[in-house]
């Protein structure tokens, strides 16, 4: 049987048009209530046994027949073999994204990752001690599918950030890639161990005989993981909860249109749940856009993944303008944002939000995936309303420095005891107070 790609067609004219657009939007981010009961007794056992418990999941899910944790754990030798073993070709790609997302991070961290004080006038020092975490826990996806690029976005910022320790997590057969490894290796792993799911964010959030407690845990992964992740949340901190991966396209009819329909592609391929949404005000070209999906569909190794994306989750929607495109942008709030058009400065001032921007036609979303610098860890669901990328500032935290000279605490102690007497706390009152002199 023909595999068939037709992504719902929309007009913002239409006077269905918003009932059909929220619809086509909604995505039921409710878990399952048997994973979620799973994972809670998963995070209890990990949590009352330790190592025995991470053990005895780790071989019943991943297959494996491990007698110790030892034998889970990969040591800095295996991560550097990895990397002397891969291709030439792949070794430098590996270390030219490494520099490209180094660079950017250190550019980010620079322009306000930093301590700073300054002294008022009556010597009062005020200011932002900025520390990086301790040690941070990275969960790599490696159940379907290895995602060396993932690594790197979650550890280079960490590092850049000054965290000492990095632990990575990675389920087989992710565990067994070479690029993975090699990734691990160029990005400054501290430990690795092959362990996922649950098991390995319970491992990670209270620590266990082998494996160490972190401060926070990032990188995405699939129901259990993310489920386990909101638990421990309080805990430890996490990156974010991930939905299904988007693309937004706003094209204006002037880029060659297979490929805006190889860029719906390249998030339609994630999984079925996926969303790849054009929003265009030239009709022609919609059709355009649709023929090519037509044409190019037959030729994808995962033709079949993306087709149920497309069919259930894709929209084609012609608008009445470029600005009336870009409202439409801003209700969505995609995880990526293709800005497909000659002059794409014109319009980014109109966009608020998006996790990340891609401005002209030959800014494929795939190039920021990979190796262009800013990171590929983005919100999705409509979280971009009010959130960000992952960043330098995720594996950072920030402390108040005050230091209140003697003739500021004369100006200030009045204030605070005002008023804490207002507030009823005569002891915060009288703790001011006591620093004034008579």
């Amino acid at each position: 049987m023909e595999l068939k790609a037709a992504p719902l067609r929309l007009a913002t004219t239409a006077a269905s048009f918003e009932a059909d657009f929220k619809a086509r939007l909604h995505w039921a981010a409710d878990t399952d209530a048997a994973i979620e009961q799973r994972v809670a007794d998963i995070l209890a056992d990990v949590q009352r046994r330790g190592d025995a418990a991470v053990l005895e999941y780790t071989n019943r899910f991943d297959q494996l027949s491990a007698t110790s944790m030892k034998e889970l754990e990969l040591g800095q030798a295996e991560l550097k073999a990895a990397f002397d073993a891969i291709p030439a070709a792949q070794r430098d790609a590996l270390q030219a994204a490494a520099r490209r997302i180094r660079a950017y991070h250190e550019a980010q961290k620079k322009a306000g990752g930093e301590t700073w004080t300054y002294r008022d006038e009556d010597g009062t020092l005020l200011g932002q001690k900025v520390t990086p975490l301790d040690r941070v826990g990275t969960y790599v996806p490696g159940g379907k599918a290895a995602y060396p690029s993932s690594l790197l976005m979650n550890v280079i910022p960490a590092h850049v950030a000054g965290v000492s320790e990095i632990i990575m997590v990675v389920p087989n057969p992710g565990a067994q890639n070479l690029l993975l490894l090699a990734a691990g290796y160029l990005a400054g792993v501290t430990r690795a161990f092959t362990i996922g799911g649950a098991q390995a964010v319970g491992a990670l959030a209270y620590g266990t005989e082998t494996v160490p407690r972190v401060d926070k845990i990032t990188g995405p992964g699939n129901a259990y993981v993310a489920s386990a992740k909101r638990r421990v949340f309080g805990q430890v901190g996490i990156d974010m909860i991930a939905g299904p991966s988007e693309i937004l396209v706003l094209a204006d009819g002037t880029t060659r249109p297979d490929w805006v329909a190889m860029d719906l592609f390249s998030q339609a391929e994630h999984d079925e749940l996926a969303q790849s949404i054009l929003l265009c005000p030239d009709a022609a070209y919609i059709d355009r856009v649709q023929a090519e999906i037509d044409r190019l569909l037959p030729t994808m190794p995962r033709a079949a993944i993306i087709a149920k994306s497309l069919n259930d989750r894709g929209a084609l929607i012609h608008t009445r303008s470029m600005e009336e495109a870009c409202a439409l942008s801003n209700r969505i709030a995609p995880e990526h944002l293709e800005v497909s058009s000659t002059d794409p400065h014109r319009w980014e001032p109109l966009l608020r939000h998006a996790g990340a921007i891609f401005l002209g036609a030959f800014t494929s979303e795939s190039l920021g995936d990979y190796c262009a610098g800013p990171n590929h860890v983005l919100p999705t669901s409509g979280t971009a309303r009010f959130s960000g990328p992952l960043g330098v500032y995720d594996f950072q935290k920030r402390s108040s420095l005050i230091e209140v000279s003697e003739a500021g605490a004369q100006k200030l102690g009045k204030i605070a005891a005002e008023l804490a007497y207002g507030e009823g706390l005569q002891a915060h009152a009288q703790a001011a107070e006591m620093r004034l002199k008579p």
